[in-house]
């Protein structure tokens, strides 16, 4: 079953493609590998040549899944024995 992500239309997961993994709409393409292409100096442009099925879109939303999935929280600690 195939679900679409709730803040990004384009990435989807199923734990039937990819084990489960964030993926590019329905496509066997995890948003972790356009990521991957991308951190080792491929540009948009190279992505898209190589795997003409994505669009530009796919690629600016995976990015932005990225983000969204790495926000941090700080949440202060109190120190150790101070009151």
């Amino acid at each position: 079953m195939e679900i679409h992500h709730y803040k990004f239309d384009r990435i989807t997961l199923d734990p039937e493609k990819c084990f489960g993994k964030a993926c590019i709409r329905g496509l066997r393409m995890p948003v972790a590998s356009i990521l991957s292409y991308l951190s080792s100096g491929m540009s948009v442009e190279d992505i898209l040549r190589e795997w003409p099925e994505l669009e530009r879109e796919d690629i600016h939303q995976a990015l932005g899944y990225a983000a969204w999935a790495m926000e941090e929280r700080v949440v202060p600690l109190e120190e150790l024995g101070a009151k």
